[in-house]
């Protein structure tokens, strides 16, 4: 049975759940127009209608985690898109504290990616609604624990084929505990420059070459790192430097 850890529901963080549900971001946001302010997660067994990044499907089949936490205000509204780095390492911590052995199979993929294997099992998708004082935000986060798309733009895979079954009860109960410690971290959008070190001590292919799927064009480059807002920072084979605001990391190593 789903449950938060004490220490989150001592905290006052609280959990609704749903056998189905259409999209655990969507009830949140919802909940919010509602008049619920939280923090509050959202977790359901399947999704008929999840989602990801730029109207992707997330396929969500009973077993794997779909939950998102519905935080008010949580900082200035241009600093939400940072809140994906902030899940991405606490959904690395959690993970790394259900099944430690599976520690150096993890890293991080630019932007809301997380690998095992280099291969993707988690993804996040931040959604807001309103401004400032009076705005929220659904972080959704999807890991594939016990099942994994056969076929999917990017090659997937989930803990349970890679030798690590953990349960997405398991896995929520340590959420609810990282992710607040995170955010403390972030300190609503203060402490970026600290999150954006430990993202980086986590992401994959830092210094080598990587090829990004724009809408247009694709990229080749050296990842060089994060700029201060969390874009990517590439370096092209002729020098040229570009920062890339919004995109796909396809390969790495220049090769498809």
């Amino acid at each position: 049975m789903m449950a938060l850890d004490p220490k989150a529901s001592a905290a006052g963080v609280r959990l609704v759940t749903y056998h189905e549900i259409d999209s655990t971001n969507a009830e949140a946001l919802r909940l919010m127009l509602q008049g619920e302010r939280g923090p509050l997660w959202i977790a359901a067994a399947r999704q008929s209608a999840g989602r990801g990044r730029r109207g992707r499907t997330w396929i969500s089949v009973p077993g794997n985690l779909h939950a998102s936490l519905l935080l008010t205000n949580p900082g200035p509204a241009e600093y939400w898109p940072q809140l994906s780095f902030v899940a991405a390492l606490a959904v690395h911590d959690a993970v790394v504290e259900c099944a430690p052995e599976i520690r150096p199979m993890l890293g991080l993929k630019w932007p809301n990616d997380l690998l095992l294997a280099a291969a993707k099992f988690a993804g996040i998708l931040i959604e807001g609604e309103g401004r400032e004082e009076e705005g929220a935000v659904a972080i959704g986060i999807g890991v594939n624990c016990t099942a994994h798309p056969a076929q999917a733009a990017y090659p997937a895979t989930d803990l349970a084929a890679s030798g690590a079954p953990v349960s997405a009860d398991a896995l929520l109960a340590s959420l609810s505990v990282k992710m607040p410690g995170r955010l403390a971290q972030w300190n609503s959008g203060h402490g970026f420059a600290t999150i954006r070190a430990d993202w980086l001590a986590r992401a994959i292919s830092l210094g080598e070459t990587i090829r990004v799927a724009l809408p247009d064009r694709e990229l080749a480059g050296r990842f060089e790192g994060l700029d201060e807002d969390g874009c990517l920072m590439l370096t092209g084979p002729d020098g040229a430097k570009t920062v890339v605001a919004a995109g796909d990391v396809v390969s790495f190593g220049g090769s498809r």
